[in-house]
């Protein structure tokens, strides 16, 4: 059996295997998708991103939310909301 390279792959399934994978196993989404997510607006996903309290990374002129990082901060909020 001959391995298929993700090249090898055309585009619109490409499209559809990113679309197929749970937001939670994602690595990063993008400030509109955590917004999304979240429920919360642009300006405060930023300020969450500028304090620290999300993680993200730049690639090129494109900001990515770290996934794990939004559910760690949505994860200790509820922790602080329940007490």
């Amino acid at each position: 059996m001959s391995e298929t390279s993700w090249l090898d792959v055309p585009s619109s399934d490409r499209a559809a295997s990113r679309k197929a994978i749970r937001f939670e196993e994602r690595p990063t989404c993008t400030v509109k998708e955590a917004c999304a997510a979240v429920g919360i607006g642009k300006t405060k996903m930023h300020e969450l991103i500028g304090g620290g309290a999300v993680g993200s990374v730049k690639v090129g002129r494109r900001r990515l939310v770290t996934v794990p990082s939004l559910l760690r901060y949505l994860s200790a909020a509820h922790a602080q909301n329940t007490k």
